[in-house]
């Protein structure tokens, strides 16, 4: 029995993902896995480390650790309308770019990581923006509604819970991406650590689909492994996470979602 380290997050997109791989629930082909699980900031950093051998990551971090990780083709967020928010909890009548550029760089921004996918995406749509507060994600709500900050960059959950706070959207920082570039929103992906094989790196990556595919079938079914790790989401609030994350590309990227990636690179080097 082969043991590898893998990260991923405690998200139920993850976990929803990950299930079966890690608990046993498909054949593994004599591969075992030491789990990690982390939030996608704290991945990130343990990437730039090169710490583990395979990976849940922000496609914002991919530019940084693409020399010494692989990019696998299963078990990534990747698609449309997906996109991070920027939030905040006063209404804001213009809908003119250049007024809402202006607004948001005279404005201090909580965003959920340096090296996260939302930070990208916000840097793309807000490129003068200077006054930004790094936290993680879960925090980023309460500290717009409490005035710690005038705006804040939300992801997962929170997407659906925001406006029950009296929250109000600024911008689709997703959408932007999708109106700027014609292309799906990469999120995240799964990389493999070049001290892997890459024999063994593609075997890994065919049980992530694997692990999928045993999820989907049994979906919309939530095991105990998706609701012990998704604090105190409700069901309903589990199920729209994994609808909007977990979709044909998380199967496999595919031509489409491997050119959503080659741009993302693209315009990370030329804004680097």
């Amino acid at each position: 029995m082969t043991t590898y380290t893998l990260g991923f997050s405690p998200c139920p997109n993850d976990t929803f993902i990950f299930d079966a791989l890690v608990n046993g629930k498909i054949d593994t082909e004599g591969l075992s896995f030491d789990v990690q699980l982390e939030d996608v900031q704290t991945l990130n950093e343990w990437a730039k480390e090169g710490k583990l051998d395979f990976s849940k990551i922000s496609y914002g971090v991919y530019p940084l650790v693409r020399h010494q990780y692989n990019l696998l083709k299963s078990g990534g967020a990747l698609g449309k309308g997906v996109g991070p928010l920027l939030i905040t909890k006063y209404e804001v009548q213009s809908t003119n770019l250049d007024e809402l550029q202006q607004f948001v760089n005279n404005s201090t921004i909580a965003i959920p990581g340096t090296n996260t996918t939302a930070h990208f995406l916000f840097s793309q749509a807000f490129p003068h923006a200077k006054q930004k507060q790094f936290m993680v994600f879960h925090e980023i709500e309460e500290a717009v509604l409490n005035g710690k900050v005038d705006m804040g960059v939300i992801i997962h959950e929170n997407r659906f819970t925001y406006q029950q706070k009296g929250l109000h959207k600024l911008m689709d920082l997703g959408e932007y991406w999708e109106t700027t570039t014609g292309y799906p929103i990469p999120l995240g992906g799964i990389v493999g650590h070049q001290r892997i094989d890459v024999e063994k790196q593609h075997k890994v990556d065919r049980l992530i689909r694997k692990s999928l595919e045993f999820a989907f079938s049994n979906y919309p079914l939530l095991t105990d492994y998706v609701k012990q790790h998704s604090q105190e989401m409700s069901e309903e609030v589990m199920r729209q996470h994994i609808n909007l994350y977990v979709n044909n590309y998380s199967l496999d990227l595919g031509e489409e979602g491997m050119q959503a990636v080659g741009q993302m690179l693209q315009t990370a080097t030329q804004h680097s």
